[in-house]
Parts: C-alpha cells; sequence; structure tokens
C-alpha cells in the first residue's frame, strides 16, 4: 500500500486493529493466514457478511452466490471481506406441524448469532443477507444492537408460478389443500399447483411478511433504497450485491450508523407503509422489537394512529392482485414512496444508509406507464390502513386484525376452542366448522407456544373452504394476512400468562367490531374473575432446551416479543 491508502486505511479499520494489530496479535494473524489471508489483506477494513443462506427452502438459497458479489464490492472498495453463517427457519416448510414454533425464536438466535461474532471479532463494518420471514428483523436487531457502520440486503422475491396462465405462489398451495378437502378440485389438480408454485429462489412472492419487511428496510433507511426490490433471480441482482459490498466502506468512512436510521420518525414511516401495502400483521411485532432495540419508545396506540390515517394504495396479495414483482415492474419501492411522500403519508427528512434523506433517495423514482399496482391517495382500495388494533375485555393489551376493505367488519358468534393449532386444522378439514363460528386456537402465543406459530395453513383453510367471509379465527399466535376474511392474531396478553383468550369456553359468545376497534367476550367481569380464580396454567410444552429458555425470556406480543431485556 502506498502512504495515501495507509492514511485511508487507518480511517476505516479502527475496530479491527484491536485483533489484528501488533506484535502480541501474531497468533490471531496466523490464524487468519492459515485461510489465506495476507498481511495486506489485515491491513484493511475487517468486513462481516453475515449471511443466512441455508439448503432449506428457497428464500435463502441462492444467497451464497449474492455473497461472493458481496465480497467483489468489498474488495474493490479495499475492504477484506469475512463471511460467516447463522441459522435460517422456513416459515412456509415448517406451517402447521411443531417445527414452527421454531420460527420466532429463530429471529432471535439470529440476532444473538451475528451480534456475537461481530462482537467477538471486532468488525469494521457488516453486510449481513437476508431473505425470508425472520431473516430479516433477525438481522436488522443484530445490526441495531451491534450499531457499527453496516447494512442489510434482501435477497429479493421469488417469481410467480403459472397454473393455468394463472400467476400462483404458495398462498395458493394453501388455499388448495382447503378446496381439496372440500371436495372442489382434484388431489391431482393440488398436486399440480403444487408443482408449480414456487418456480425458483426467493422469497414469498405476494406482500407477505418477507416482502413487507424487505419494504420496510428500505423505507427505514438500512437497506439502500430500490436494492430489496430486485427479484432473486433477475440479472440484476449480481449488481446490486455488488454496489452494497462498496457502500459498506462509504458508510465507515461517513460514520453512518444503524441507530441514526432508527428513529420515531423511520418507525411511523414502516408502519404507513405496511399498512399502505395492506402488508403482513408479522410487521407490527417486528416494528416494535426494532423500537425496543434502539430505545425508541414505540406502541401499539401509535401503530394504530399511523395506519387509521394511511390509506390502502398497493394492490397486493395476499388480500389483491399483484405479486411483489409487478411492483418491481411498476416503479417499485421507489416510487410507492415518493407517492407517499408527496401525499404527507410518510416522513422524507429521515436518514437512510446512503447518507440521502428518504426524499433524496427517491426523487427520481419513475413510474411504469399504465401500470395498477398502486393507485392513486384520491382513489384508495380503501381509505384507512390495512393494520387494525383492537382491544377489550378478551385482549387488554391488544390483538391485531389486518384489513384491506371487503372483509366484515363486524362478526358475533360463538367460541369453538382448540389448544393448538393442529386440532383447528383437523376440525376444519373435517367439516366442523360452519359460518358463524368464531375459531379460538390458544396456548400459541410468545410463551405458551412456545414462539407464537402462524396459522397461514388454517386460515387458509377456512377461506378455501368458501368460509372465509363468515369464519372469525382469534389466535395470542400469529397470522400473516394470508387470507380474506376477519383473522385476528397477537392477542395480548396470551392464554399461559394468563390472558382472557385463556379463560374462554366452549360456546361463549364473541364479538369484534372493528369500527369500534372492539374485542369482547359476552362475560361479565365478576363471570372472568371467577373463572381467573380457577384456571391454572398447563405444563409448559418444553422444560428444557432453547424453547424452554425462550419461555422463560419472550416478552408479550405487544412488546415485540423480544428476548433482549
Amino acid at each position: 500500500m502506498d502512504e495515501k491508502q495507509l492514511k485511508t486505511v487507518g480511517r476505516l479499520n479502527q475496530r479491527s486493529r484491536t485483533l489484528v494489530e501488533g506484535s502480541d496479535r501474531a497468533a490471531a494473524r496466523a490464524m487468519l493466514k492459515a485461510i489465506g489471508f495476507t498481511d495486506d489483506d489485515l491491513a484493511k477494513p475487517l468486513i462481516g457478511i453475515a449471511n443466512t443462506w441455508t439448503e432449506i427452502g428457497p428464500c435463502n438459497f441462492h444467497l451464497r452466490k449474492l455473497a461472493a458479489d458481496v465480497k467483489r464490492g468489498i474488495r474493490a472498495a479495499g475492504g477484506t471481506p469475512l463471511e460467516f453463517n447463522t441459522i435460517s427457519i422456513s416459515d412456509g416448510i415448517t406451517m402447521g406441524t411443531e417445527g414452527m414454533k421454531a420460527s420466532l425464536i429463530s429471529r432471535e438466535i439470529i440476532a444473538d448469532s451475528i451480534e456475537l461474532v461481530a462482537r467477538a471479532n471486532m468488525l469494521d463494518g457488516v453486510v449481513a443477507l437476508s431473505s425470508c420471514d425472520k431473516t430479516i428483523p433477525g438481522t436488522i436487531m443484530a445490526l441495531i444492537r451491534l450499531n457499527v457502520p453496516s447494512l442489510m440486503l434482501y435477497g429479493g422475491t421469488i417469481y410467480p408460478g403459472d397454473y393455468n396462465g394463472q400467476p400462483v405462489d404458495v398462498v395458493s398451495v394453501f388455499e388448495a389443500i382447503g378446496a381439496y378437502a372440500k371436495g372442489d378440485i382434484t388431489y391431482e389438480e393440488l398436486q399440480a399447483i403444487e408443482n408449480v408454485a414456487c418456480p425458483g429462489p426467493g422469497a414469498c412472492g405476494g406482500q407477505f411478511t418477507a416482502n413487507t419487511m424487505a419494504t420496510i428496510s428500505e423505507i427505514i433507511g438500512i437497506c439502500p433504497m430500490g436494492m430489496a426490490d430486485v427479484p432473486a433471480e433477475d440479472e440484476e441482482k449480481a449488481n446490486v450485491a455488488y454496489r452494497a459490498g462498496e457502500l459498506v466502506l462509504q458508510l465507515i468512512d461517513s460514520d453512518v450508523r444503524p441507530r441514526d436510521l432508527f428513529t420515531r420518525k423511520s418507525l411511523e414511516n414502516a408502519i404507513a407503509v405496511a399498512a399502505a401495502t395492506a402488508g403482513s400483521t408479522n410487521s407490527i411485532l417486528h416494528t416494535l422489537a426494532f423500537a425496543r432495540e434502539a430505545g425508541v419508545e414505540f406502541t401499539l396506540d401509535d401503530i394504530e394512529a399511523v395506519s387509521k390515517r394511511t390509506p390502502v394504495i398497493a394492490d397486493m396479495r395476499p388480500t389483491g392482485k399483484y405479486m411483489a414483482l409487478d411492483l418491481y415492474k411498476a416503479g417499485g419501492v421507489p416510487m410507492l414512496a415518493k407517492r407517499m411522500i408527496e401525499a404527507d403519508l410518510l416522513h422524507g427528512d429521515t436518514l437512510t444508509v446512503t447518507g440521502q434523506t428518504l426524499a433524496e433517495a427517491v426523487a427520481n423514482a419513475q413510474e411504469t406507464p399504465d401500470q395498477q399496482v398502486v393507485r392513486s391517495v384520491d382513489n384508495p382500495i380503501k381509505p384507512t390502513g390495512g393494520l387494525v388494533v383492537l382491544r377489550g375485555n378478551l385482549a387488554p393489551r391488544g390483538a391485531v386484525a389486518k384489513l384491506k376493505g371487503d372483509e366484515p367488519t363486524h362478526h358475533r358468534g360463538p367460541a369453538r376452542i382448540f389448544e393448538r393449532e393442529e386440532d383447528a386444522m383437523q376440525a376444519v378439514q373435517g367439516g366442523q366448522i360452519k359460518a358463524g363460528d368464531v375459531v379460538v386456537i390458544r396456548y400459541e402465543g410468545p410463551v405458551g407456544g412456545p414462539g407464537m406459530r402462524e396459522m397461514l395453513s388454517v386460515t387458509a383453510a377456512i377461506v378455501g373452504q368458501g368460509l372465509g367471509q363468515d369464519v372469525m379465527l382469534i389466535t395470542d399466535g400469529r397470522f400473516s394476512g394470508g387470507t380474506r376474511g376477519l383473522m385476528i392474531g397477537h392477542v395480548a396478553p396470551e392464554a399461559m400468562v394468563g390472558g382472557p383468550i385463556g379463560l374462554l369456553q366452549e360456546g361463549d359468545i364473541i364479538e369484534v367490531d372493528v369500527e369500534q376497534r372492539s374485542i369482547r367476550v359476552e362475560l361479565s367481569d365478576e363471570a372472568l374473575e371467577a373463572r381467573r380464580a380457577a384456571w391454572q396454567a398447563p405444563q409448559p410444552n418444553y422444560t428444557s432446551g432453547v424453547w424452554a429458555k425462550y419461555a422463560r425470556l419472550v416478552a408479550q406480543a405487544d412488546d415485540g416479543a423480544v428476548t433482549n431485556p
């Protein structure tokens, strides 16, 4: 290196010098040289690539290739990349089984493991690669904790499948399962949908949790604007990854850090864009977790206020028509954000990872002529946001519903009680659920599950049987909103800690009034207290291991279900 290069390096590698500089660090250098690093390599900024690659499922399958492109960018900008891996759990694969309990738990382990590796190795910066429901929030939580110059790069959406000329995705398969159980389609038709729904690598193609959180990552600014939009198998993805690698060195030089990005305003922006796209209700859980990690006061009441003033303007699956690929072709998140800023629905002055404000980052966004994915604010799909917070004697600390506009806003009916998801699924498939019923799935909360399983298989099966408008589901677990009916999750407090949902009995009359933001059981306070006095918590499902550890540490859903105190 020449003198100018050495001076530049000296500004960018202050953290890693503790690890590799000086005679007393010769042993550390020797071990790093064993895998091919040179003195020149170790004199440069050490940049971690936190990779969530896995062979189990399509979402993160391509991230090893993407990491190679990130490395090229880091090296070109004068850094030394060090790739390390962490875990990933596929919601779609584990859905409807005991394994799904691992999904939300994995978010904490992803965050913990990235934090551990980056702190232990004094990394000067981090690029985190994520591409599924929990790897996105897990990587972001780690970056907030570390607060070193860093960014998250999303692996991208899957391409939609094609069935008889119509786009299909994994939710199409869940709904087909319900249709097959009802006898509306043959097994051969179910298998034909299964065979084409997921044609290659990438995250589930609608505005489910992964694409909702990817959108949020760009709006908050931890992922550079427009980079998350590029689909997993698009040729442009390699160029995006290369630029992300280059950018992290610039972040160190300009000292832009994650906690500069995670402010109250940026969290409001996150909820606004989730509401405007009728995105996943899991965005609430993860945004609350971001707020806790960043030390920002942010509550369900704040989320309700933002959603209430934000119209639904993006017509995206699962409640709408279009895929994430369609949004990308229409102008992407930059176009959507620009439209929302112009309508005063987003704070345009928040900082992004490039050093630009959000408004500056989307100033040149282009809308594809005649696109139909994002409507004008004057012609919304629904005048208020898709995320609704309900409260009442059944959920004193809140519950969450996702509404696009064509769901019923009022339901009153008898409770059908299930102590676990499998029992509810069996009842739905067995034709035991009738119009007017309220399906209650409990002891699936953060502590009770543990891990808040997502009820997509049950809700999709209900829709597949033609009962989506006529049956309500309530759970202290989660649902992503992959249905078209009145589905309510994240009930807090949960059954396992003595919440009212645990006191319900078969046949109790439950009423939900969305306009009044009310969720209640038709029981007096005295009756509920009498039941509470007689209630005893069941034995935990796990008494040792990681799931038991999580259950002992985890907060309730209204506090983000975090384990970091």
